[in-house]
């Protein structure tokens, strides 16, 4: 039977919490159906892609204004998961958790300046264990948030990043930020007439290409963490990912207020967003930079597409796609005026549900798997599909059954928390609990997936729901224990 890798102490309340419904026939499918390598195959390469701040705001989610052709060309080759979910809607604490397999927790991963040396620090993280197994690790990019160097021990070479200034540009901003000479200013989008490379994002995949060769010539697995920066604010990108949209025909979404009957603990002013020129420090943005923001994260989801379109090519080129496990994922959902709010920081489903992709040599392409997973079980499913022994301290669940059987049934709840609230979502409901310092329970929202899809009425509170919502709030009350 699968296990849930806690302390002892937790192991009773894990099971509660997670339950056995879903385990037993989770396991038959993963013994007869499921495809992995075996001890005497070569083990796979693993190119594991990040990118900053990316919704399912994609043409293979079914969002047929983004383009997004290689990103929808991997999901066709491979498996896509239409619900995975962060654990926690913020870029630090969501990284750290997928590369430890660790929750976060009341006093672990709490915001976006998270540190794995600082809240597990004595943890074996994702590319630690495949380097103990014999694999060189790479880390290209921005994949943990804090570019201050963090868990130096999971790699094999000091973590590579793009230089932020180019000779001849001393006196420019970061390149992340803007190109425009004019450094007072800090707008919250740019559209300039440069080559891909001229941002960071073309650099960090002209880099990931420059491995790749390397790998071609070498018989030694690798394993190549890679993040993208955009499409994290600002919008900034080149002018022809600009041009491939008409401000004209962007849409806004079917719902812009918040929610009815909804606590005031999830009201946020989209602060992110407020620190950049421009944008009124209260209140709603006007139709027309609204419009203008969607525009450039649509433009930032088109020129890294690109980016990962030029990797893959590669990868290929290089004859190295038939042994390498590919994966995408963005580190949490983003607000685009659903609910009129902007940015993460939220436990509305917009901000918890996340692009993944993953495509592995010897499963089918062209599946989608509706069963939830969470970010958590990333690191027990890289290691079965690689052969590799589970670290002992993990808390999620490999989903390497839903790639041999995509309509398998999967879990029946995934868990995140964001400050002091703590976040269930079922098949069929979302729920959020927010706690006072104390533990005790301040305020709640519920909502049916089914019949609001958008979470525009907040249920709660609705006469018939107690026995549900105590049975929810048990849940959550009991993962809040997990160490």
């Amino acid at each position: 039977m699968a296990k849930h890798y806690m302390t002892h102490k937790n192991q009773n309340i894990a099971r509660y919490v997670y339950g056995c419904i879903w385990i037993f026939p989770m396991v038959l499918v993963f013994a007869c159906g499921t495809k992995t390598y075996n001890s005497e195959r070569t083990r796979p390469n693993v190119l594991f892609i990040s990118v900053d701040d990316l919704r399912p705001e994609l043409g293979c989610y079914g969002k047929s204004q983004i383009l997004s052709p290689n990103m929808d060309k991997l999901a066709a080759e491979g498996t896509l998961f239409e619900r995975a979910y962060c654990n926690v809607p913020v870029c630090g604490a969501s990284r750290a958790s997928i590369l430890t397999g660790l929750r976060p927790n009341p006093t672990r991963f709490l915001t976006h300046k998270s540190y794995i040396d600082v809240d597990a620090p004595n943890v074996v993280t994702l590319p630690q264990h495949f380097k103990r197994n014999g694999y060189l690790t790479l880390s290209l990019g921005k994949v943990l948030h804090n570019w201050a160097d963090d868990a130096l021990q999971s790699w094999s070479e000091p973590p590579w990043h793009p230089r932020v200034f180019e000779e001849g540009n001393a006196g420019r901003q970061r390149l992340n930020y803007q190109l425009d000479v004019n450094k007072d200013k800090r707008p919250p989008y740019e559209r300039a007439e440069v080559i891909d490379t001229a941002y960071l994002d073309g650099k960090i995949a002209n880099r990931a290409i420059r491995e790749l060769q390397r790998f071609a010539e070498s018989d030694q697995p690798f394993f190549i963490a890679m993040g993208f920066v955009k499409p994290h604010l600002p919008f900034n990108a080149p002018a022809k990912y600009w041009d491939l949209y008409d401000p004209d025909k962007i849409e806004f979404p079917e719902f812009m207020e918040y929610p009815e009957n909804v606590p005031d603990e999830a009201r946020h002013n989209s602060s992110e967003l407020r620190t950049y020129d421009d944008i009124p420090k209260e209140g709603p943005l006007s139709d027309a930079m609204a419009r203008s923001l969607m525009h450039g994260y649509y433009a930032c989801v088109s020129y890294v597409d690109a980016q990962i379109g030029r990797v893959m090519k590669e990868l290929k080129r290089l004859g190295l796609e038939e042994n390498t496990i590919v994966v995408v994922w963005g580190d949490h959902g983003w607000s685009l005026r659903e609910h009129g709010l902007w940015c993460k920081h939220s436990t509305f489903d917009v901000a918890m549900r996340a692009p993944l992709i993953v495509k592995t040599p010897v499963n089918k392409g062209d599946q989608r798997v509706h069963s939830l997973v969470e970010f958590v079980d990333l690191y027990p499913t890289l290691c079965d599909l690689a052969d590799l022994t589970k670290p002992s301290h993990l808390q999620g669940d490999s989903f390497t059954y839903l790639l041999g059987d995509p309509d398998a049934n999967g879990k029946e709840a995934v868990f995140g928390r964001w400050q002091n609230a703590d976040f269930m979502k079922t098949r069929q409901h979302g729920y959020t609990e927010w706690f006072s310092e104390d533990g005790k329970s301040q305020a709640r929202m519920l909502y049916d997936h089914l019949i609001d899809p958008n979470e525009t009425k907040n249920i709660a509170q609705k006469q018939g729901n107690a026995d549900m919502i105590n049975k929810f709030s048990e849940r959550v009350e009991e993962l809040r224990q997990i160490e």
